[in-house]
C-alpha cells in the first residue's frame, strides 16, 4: 500500500535529521494517514478511504465528501476516489457555474 493520500496525494517528504554536532542524515517525513469511512449522500452509502488527517480537516470545511470530490481537480484523485468523483457526477448532474453579478 502506497503511503500517499486518496484525496489530496500528499506523500512523503524528504529531509534530513540534524544531529547535535550538526551532522545531517537523510530521512522520509511521511504523512499522517488514516482509514477513514465516509458518507456519501450522493450515492447513499459509506466509503472506506485511506486519507491524511489534513483531508479529513479539509472534507469537513466543504461540508461533506460529495461537495469535496465535485471540487478536487481530477489530477490530484487517487483511481478509487475519482472513480466515485464520477458516480457522484453522474447522480448530481452537471455542477451549475457560478453567477456573474452585473455591476
Amino acid at each position: 500500500m502506497s503511503r500517499r493520500c486518496e484525496l489530496t496525494a500528499k506523500g512523503p517528504q524528504v529531509g534530513h535529521t540534524v544531529s547535535h554536532s550538526n551532522i545531517k542524515t537523510k530521512r522520509r517525513f511521511l504523512p499522517n494517514l488514516v482509514n477513514v469511512t465516509f458518507i456519501s449522500e450522493a450515492l447513499g452509502r459509506n466509503v472506506r478511504l485511506r486519507v491524511s488527517t489534513n483531508a479529513i480537516k479539509s472534507v469537513d470545511h466543504n461540508g461533506g465528501l460529495d461537495p469535496f470530490l465535485l471540487k478536487a481537480k481530477a489530477a490530484v484523485l487517487s483511481p478509487r476516489a475519482l472513480e466515485l468523483k464520477r458516480a457522484i457526477q453522474k447522480k448530481v448532474g452537471p455542477t451549475p457555474a457560478p453567477e456573474k453579478k452585473a455591476s
